[in-house]
């Protein structure tokens, strides 16, 4: 194993055990989604709370599931803090661009926007676990779309 994969391995071991943004959904929060892999198990119910002009004020999650599924929504729920809609977006269709690569490669441009999130291009290598990864991105996209926020495709 390189140290770059010891590094990655690393990063989600602690994202996984960091939970970022994980908790008790308020009784006030405005959208959910829950989510479900049903090949491995994994579940999250993700709520949001909108702005007037549609940003995301509160991002909170509430889930079980495998590192990976756990360290995606914690390096998401980190990663999307103070963005944009628009950026938002962005780093969507970025991490689904990673993660249906195939372990192909995706340009550095990419990876360095999703910064942490670039942990997890190995996973893309594994049909079977790219859904735990997307699991809490789906939920993302799902919530926001309950709120008729629809998540713009962008081009890098």
């Amino acid at each position: 194993m390189s140290n770059l994969e010891v590094m990655y391995q690393q990063v989600i071991l602690d994202h996984s055990r960091a939970r970022n943004g994980s908790g008790t959904l308020p009784a006030d929060i405005q959208t959910t989604s829950y989510q479900v892999n049903p090949t491995c198990g994994d579940e999250v119910t993700l709520g949001l709370n909108l702005a007037a002009d549609g940003e995301i004020e509160l991002l909170v999650w509430d889930g079980d599931g495998c590192s990976i599924s756990q360290a995606s929504l914690s390096i998401m729920s980190e990663l999307l803090e103070g963005k944009t809609l628009a950026e938002i977006a962005q780093l969507y269709e970025d991490f689904e661009t990673m993660m249906h690569s195939r372990g192909q490669g995706v340009a550095e441009e990419l990876l360095d926007r999703i910064e942490d999130g670039a942990a997890l291009e190995g996973t893309a290598k594994f049909p079977n676990r790219i859904k735990c990864a997307l699991l809490g991105w789906y939920a993302l996209k799902d919530a926001l779309a309950k709120a008729g926020v629809a998540l713009e495709e962008k081009k890098a």
